[in-house]
């Protein structure tokens, strides 16, 4: 078997009948050209059925049929067999073609009888000629046996053979190059049908991805409610469809309807999953179940954060990622604060009165770092006109033009601003999601999710006193 042409004596001259004139022996010269003539044309319209059957045909099986068959013809071969191989290396056996025949049909019988360790390729091309070349030689039996690579950007993806039992058969060059090109036109389809089955498949994901992200937005609340006293805003930007930040309104008491509801206490809970994307979403849904029916037993922050830790902890462990949380409670009548921390970042509290910020923080571990873990708890009075910001990391940690992190000493600029500013609680989670704008730019994507809660004590009437009587 041979894939270069070999080496062959020169072949007699071409025997021309015996003429009596010029005559005749320029017209046997216009006959041999004419003859050459048609043999390229047929190749041309040959090669070119080929190329058109590769832009039109959708199923890769109808269009590799096709490929020994013109392997054969181009080349004047009595037969062509072509084997094609799995991205992995394995025979691909719906793909096996040949020409027809009982003789290609006995051929195909017995290839696919071998088993995959037999068949199964090694890396390189070299390989895949090594193992199969002999096989097919041997299955064959032919005196006359080429052959050629299919090739992809991959590597090698398959061998094209054509052989012939006629004495005299000669090989040339110019066989060669046109089975080349057969075998470089069937390598353009094995790889556009990859494409394709990629392309589909993202597809599939994306629509997944897509149902994922609808569903989250669901989980988040679509409005802040109502409480007695205060204002709030929030906002989620995911950095892909489904990410892995949550923030979250939950009434102690359920129960309560109208304005016993708006007085009473409320969980305000911001929570963060190390990592992106559908598995920090799906153990975001989880932890937000497991939490909500907690927030029902009206245990202080600590003591909450204490039960999810264990409640969590297996499923945590199994995933190997952790949870940020900040977990508090309001009492709008006495516009007492209560919180808990899982070492997540540290709201920020801006005094009206005194114009300064502080951060609300108490020791913790994270969510899923180990399973008995205590957790501190301090408790704040909000006085009119204050404004608390919660907020992830994706925040402080998203990226700027020259690769600088927002950080949180732009955000405590940015934060001081907009409290000074009077603007509300939606007024003031716009300026500050418009000042991370800014800085990430507009062609820019977040690295992470980033979400932002504001909470703002609406600000009491003050009466003039009375004049002396």
């Amino acid at each position: 078997m041979s894939s270069t042409p070999p080496s062959r004596s020169v072949p007699p001259p071409l025997s021309v009948p015996p003429v009596s004139g010029g005559l005749t022996a320029a017209a046997s010269l216009r006959q041999l050209l004419d003859s050459l003539s048609r043999e390229q044309r047929r190749n041309q319209e040959l090669l070119a059925s080929l190329a058109f059957a590769l832009r039109s045909f959708t199923n890769l099986n109808r269009f590799l049929e096709l490929v020994p068959v013109v392997a054969a013809r181009i080349v004047e071969a009595d037969g062509a067999l072509l084997v094609v191989f799995h991205p992995d290396g394995r025979l691909w056996r719906d793909h096996l073609q040949a020409t027809p025949g009982e003789r290609s049909a006995e051929l195909l019988r017995r290839l696919l009888a071998y088993p995959d360790s037999q068949l199964q390729t090694q890396a390189g091309e070299e390989a895949a000629v090594a193992l199969l070349d002999p096989l097919i030689q041997s299955l064959l039996g032919s005196p006359a046996v080429f052959a050629t690579s299919v090739v992809g950007r991959g590597g090698p993806r398959g061998r094209l053979y054509v052989f012939s039992d006629r004495r005299g058969y000669s090989w040339s060059d110019i066989h060669r190059r046109h089975l080349q090109l057969v075998a470089d036109l069937c390598g353009v389809s094995l790889e556009n049908d990859l494409l394709r089955l990629d392309m589909q498949r993202h597809e599939r994901l994306d629509r997944q991805m897509s149902i994922g992200a609808e569903i989250q937005a669901q989980l988040l609340p679509d409005r802040c409610p109502v409480i007695e006293g205060v204002e709030l805003a929030a906002r989620c930007r995911p950095a892909f469809q489904v990410g892995g930040d949550y923030y979250d309104f939950i009434p102690v008491r359920p129960d309560l309807i109208g304005r016993r509801r708006e007085r009473g206490q409320w969980a305000l809970v911001i929570g963060d999953v190390m990592g992106k994307g559908v598995p920090a979403g799906l153990l975001m849904t989880l932890l937000r179940g497991m939490l909500r029916a907690e927030v029902l037993s009206g245990l202080p922050p600590d003591r909450i954060l204490r039960d999810l830790n264990r409640m969590a902890q297996e499923d945590l462990a199994h995933s190997h990622r952790f949870v940020t949380l900040f977990y508090s409670d309001f009492d709008p009548r006495r516009r007492r604060l209560r919180y808990a921390n899982a070492a997540h970042n540290p709201p920020l509290l801006w005094r009206r009165q005194q114009g300064r910020i502080e951060r609300l923080d108490a020791s913790g571990l994270l969510i899923g770092l180990q399973s008995e873990a205590d957790y501190g708890a301090a408790e704040v009075t909000l006085d009119p006109g204050d404004v608390l910001l919660y907020y992830t990391d994706g925040v402080t940690e998203a990226p700027g033009f020259s690769g600088e992190r927002f950080d949180e000493e732009r955000l405590l600029r940015a934060f001081h601003e907009a409290c000074r500013s009077g603007l509300g609680a939606q007024g003031v989670l716009d300026q500050l999601f418009a000042r991370l704008d800014r800085f990430v730019g507009p062609d820019h994507q977040l690295e992470d999710d980033a979400s932002m809660v504001v909470l703002k004590v609406r600000e009491e009437v003050m009466l003039p006193p009375l004049p002396p009587s």
